[in-house]
């Protein structure tokens, strides 16, 4: 499996913005076959993919984070992140990145899970 290790999360008011890191490392494929995505979960719901991105640079957003958050790689296409702005109550989650040789940016749809996934990393947006 590849390994994802996030980093980023924390508190931050209504309104603030934070940015995720994701490290991935152990990709058994060519790394160009692999989107990444970033997915969350809150509390009583099952986890869901909110941005995608793959090495070509295509990116893809759910509906509830369109506008507010931008997803990015650098150069290696190995460190992914997540930039989010005008942050919401209800964006507070565990937000975790996760990676897939077999999706396509093109065919994503609600409710696309991922192969492998990090720990993940709580973001908790306050009032």
């Amino acid at each position: 499996a590849v390994q994802l290790v996030e980093s980023g999360g924390g508190s931050v008011q209504v309104g603030g913005s934070l940015k995720l890191s994701c490290t991935a490392s152990g990709f058994i494929y060519k790394r160009s076959a692999y989107v990444m995505g970033w997915f969350r979960q809150t509390p009583g719901t099952e986890r869901e993919w909110i941005a995608a991105i793959d090495t070509s640079g295509n990116t893809i957003y759910a509906d509830s984070v369109k506008g507010r958050f931008t997803i990015s790689q650098d150069n290696t296409k190995n460190n992914v992140y997540l930039q989010m702005d005008s942050l919401k109550s209800e964006d507070t989650g565990m937000y975790y990145c996760a990676t897939d040789p077999r999706v396509r940016i093109a065919s994503m749809i609600t409710g696309r899970q991922f192969a492998d996934y990090g720990q993940g990393t709580q973001v908790t947006v306050v009032s």
